[in-house]
This record gives structure tokens, sequence and C-alpha cells, in this order.
């Protein structure tokens, strides 16, 4: 191991050693939030959509990654370890998407302190285990609506077991907000609908819309694999271009959160196997757009994804 991988591990264990220490106190009691809001500290963008939609007035959310970061990549800062600190709820999205941030978490989990995988709460039996990630399952559940409705309903539980004086109201702005989920699904099932079966070819930087693919009908390729962990080499870029040539693909999808020149390899790939194919577009994976645009919201950010691929992929 290079010296600058061991460092950054270091870090990275001196900050969990840290938290883990700041979070030794009792768990938060009922009493103790009973008459002020519930510090929820979470990480991605979509999990903090999702905590605010349930927990209304009741919560306030601090997100841990903003528009534009990797989760796959994140590495905790001090700041960080102070808004955890601090936190009495701690959600976080799970199945490893998180990465070495997963070891983090399960140590402050044991302290006592309220820290909940909203991905646990989805049936294991509708998850995906990607062949190249050694028997763990596909982390970005968010991409099938349906599979994000059951992720929301255990953020509705997790809250109403910390705060069970207002699990009527948690129970409310679920219902409520599942139903604008169930009027999301549809939207984007319609939508794809416009693009013909054979042109419903999705190719993106990495791996990350497996369940989008498999709930909507598109036949989904990454350049990288389900994690950007995991790095992409030059046969990969020419294998991905080879298959672009032969099915014809309209169009590729750079993600916000990747850089650009990731599919920019694959499309001068392309080129110099005799085939054009141009960018439909920037798709957000795994992370929102800016808060305060409709992309800063979960519904927003499918709605863009679905619209952009539509566009960029249907017969005019």
């Amino acid at each position: 191991m290079s010296r600058r991988p061991r460092l950054a591990t270091t870090a990275l264990l001196l900050a969990a050693a840290l938290l883990v220490g700041a979070c030794s106190s009792a768990a938060v009691q009922p009493s103790d939030v009973a008459a002020r809001t519930i510090r929820v500290a979470t990480t991605t963008g979509m999990v903090a959509d999702a905590v605010r939609n349930v927990g209304g007035d009741r919560v306030e959310v601090s997100a841990l990654m903003g528009p534009g970061v990797d989760p796959h990549l994140y590495k905790p800062t001090a700041s960080d370890v102070g808004t955890l600190d601090d936190a009495d709820v701690i959600v976080y999205s799970g199945l490893h998407l998180e990465g070495r941030m997963t070891d983090l978490f399960e140590g402050v989990r044991r302290t006592g302190k309220p820290t909940f995988a909203a991905a646990e709460a989805i049936d294991p039996a509708r998850l995906r285990t990607p062949p190249e990630f050694d028997g763990q399952h596909d982390p970005h559940v968010w991409f099938d609506v349906s599979l994000w409705q059951e992720a929301v309903d255990g953020v509705r539980h997790e809250l109403a077991r910390v705060d069970p004086a207002s699990a009527e109201a948690y129970a409310r702005n679920a219902v409520a907000y599942l139903a604008e989920l169930d009027a999301l699904d549809a939207y984007v099932r319609d939508r794809a609908a416009e693009v013909p079966a054979s042109s419903r070819v999705l190719i993106t930087a990495h791996d990350a819309f497996g369940y989008f693919g498999a709930a909507y009908g598109f036949e989904v390729r990454g350049l990288q694999g389900t994690s950007t962990s995991t790095e992409a080499g030059a046969g990969d870029v020419q294998f991905l271009a080879r298959f672009i040539c032969q099915r014809g693909v309209r169009a590729l999808f750079v993600e916000s959160s990747i850089p650009r020149r990731t599919i920019g390899a694959v499309q001068e790939a392309a080129r110099a196997q005799g085939c054009e194919v141009g960018v439909g577009g920037q798709l957000f994976s795994d992370a929102m757009g800016d808060e305060g645009t409709p992309e800063g919201t979960y519904v927003g950010m499918v709605r863009h994804n679905i619209d952009t691929i539509v566009e960029a992929l249907r017969l005019t």
C-alpha cells in the first residue's frame, strides 16, 4: 500500500474513533425530544429528502453530502463528526453505498444512538446482487420508485420509534408522500413507454441504474461497476464502445457526481470504431441537484432523469 492511501485510511479510522467516542452517551429518550424538533443527520440528498417529507416540522435535517458528491468515495470531515455527534438520529442509505462510512455508522449504532439505514426497510428479495459486487446488494435502490417507497416507510417507523408522541403526524406525512410517489412511479412508466423497446438502452458512467432498468424496461450498461471505487480500464472502454456501435445506441449520459471525461473516453473509442454517439444529457445518479431547484428533490430528480432519457432515446 502506498503512503497516500494509508494516510487516508488512518484519517478515516481516527474520525470513526472520535465519533464513536463522542456518541458514547445514552440513547435519546422520547421525553428528550417531545418539546423540541428532532435533529436528524443524513448522508445523501435522497435520504435527507425522505426524512424531511416524513418528519415535516418535527425534524431539523442536516445532510452531509450535497450536490455532485459521490457517496461511494466520500470520507467524513471533522465537521461531519460534530454534526453526527449533535444529532438525535442518524439516517443513512445503506447497502454499503457510503463505502467505508458503513463501519463508522455500525460503530455509532452500538453506542445506542438511533442509527438507521433506510435500505434496511426494503424486502431483501427485491434487491439486486450484481456479480461483481462480491455478494453484496446493489445500493442504488431509489431508482425504482416502488423500492424507495419501502425505504420511506422505514424512515416513518424509525422517527415514530424515537418520537412516539408524533407517530400519528409521521404516519399522515408518510401517507401523503407515498401517494405522491405512486404518481411519480406512474409518470416514469408512462414516459418510458414513449421509447421503442429496441431503443431502451441506457449507457452511463457507472452501473447505478440497474433497478431503474429492471423496473421500467431498459437495458443498462455502465462503464464502471456498481461502485465508482471500481476503476474502468482501456479494455472496458473498448468493450462498451463496441457494444454501442453494434446496437446503434443513440446517446450516452453523463452523471452529475462523476467527471464528464469518463463518458468522453467512450465517445472517442466509439468514434475510432466508426460510429458517432452523442451525449443525451446529464443524469442525477448518486446525488440530487442544487437546493431550491426541482432536481434538488427526489421527485424532481426522478422526473428530470426520465425526461432526459426519453427525449434523447425516443425516435422523433
